[in-house]
């Protein structure tokens, strides 16, 4: 009789903490559709909707991750007299300092501050162990070599110097298993109401999976299109616009995360201009602009 009494307890309480966490996922989801229905905004290429965090934890941006690409031996794209490990490191040092400055009330955590090589599971380990909400990644783009046949017949390699203007990378929908772990790992555990293992079977447990992986798309796209229109607008660059691509670092970070390619360090003009202050100033000064439009729109 106690076995029983017991086991009618435990299911009980069962029950309890799944309509508790039933409830606690609707009211999330009740706010993200009132807002979606209520209001969309302008974007270049995407036309990706405003969005706010999650009301109800009254959302702030507190700690924004810079991630200057590549490092150690992991030179990435060169050009003729420089590569992009220092480029990005730079850039990121300078747009840290930004930040800090005009944006006082965030912090901001750097995964490299040396030439030391961060493999990309471990920058993103830091940005989730830094519960970030919002990932930059730093990056030089380069086109690789032409191949020129001649009259003859015989092929040969020419560099492609051909290359100009910004890249905005957000993480691609193949990848998203592996963006829900991460969120797992380090969004979900921390929910009040949220205290059991993520089951999938679990319904509550899935709409808020489902919540965070649809806020976090959106505010990623949303940032990559106000950085683009940043860049063409206001500085007078050229776009690629933005793209979708299965970049580990991004979807392994559970927040929203867009890689920057800040242009062609294989072309002589892109090359100078990114390793001139004047450009690198520029490039930090639109990420901050477009920052502070983010910082409005989901703080409102």
């Amino acid at each position: 009789m106690n076995s029983i009494f017991a086991d009618m307890v435990n299911q009980r309480s069962n029950i309890m903490k799944t309509l508790n966490r039933l409830n606690y996922c609707l009211r999330l989801l009740f706010i993200s559709l009132a807002f979606f229905c209520f209001k969309t905004s302008r974007a270049s290429n995407f036309n990706a909707p405003k969005d706010t965090v999650n009301q109800t934890n009254k959302f702030k941006l507190k700690t924004v991750i810079v991630d200057a690409g590549h490092g150690g031996f992991r030179t990435g794209a060169s050009g003729k007299y420089s590569v992009e490990k220092n480029v990005t490191l730079q850039i990121a040092f300078k747009l840290q300092k930004a930040i800090e400055k005009e944006l006082s009330d965030v912090k901001v955590v750097m995964t490299r501050t040396t030439d030391d090589d961060i493999l990309w599971q471990k920058r993103s380990d830091i940005a989730n162990e830094a519960k970030g909400d919002i990932f930059i990644s730093i990056h030089c783009n380069s086109l690789p070599n032409k191949i020129i046949r001649s009259a003859s017949g015989k092929k040969t390699s020419v560099a492609n110097r051909s290359g100009k203007g910004v890249l905005l990378l957000v993480y691609g929908f193949h990848r998203t298993k592996e963006e829900e772990k991460a969120i797992k790992e380090t969004r979900l555990n921390d929910e009040e109401e949220m205290d059991a293992v993520i089951d999938p079977n679990d319904p509550a447990a899935m709409i808020l999976m489902n919540e965070y992986k649809r806020k976090y798309r959106k505010q990623s796209v949303r940032f990559a299109s106000i950085l683009n229109q940043e860049f063409i607008e206001n500085d007078g660059r050229r776009s690629e616009g933005i793209r979708e691509q299965g970049v580990l670092v991004l979807c392994h970070s559970a927040m929203p995360a867009v890689l920057v390619e800040t242009g062609y360090i294989n072309n002589p003009d892109e090359e100078d201009y990114l390793n001139s202050e004047q450009g690198q100033n520029q490039i930090v000064a639109t990420i901050v602009r477009a920052l502070k439009t983010l910082k409005t729109e989901v703080e409102a």
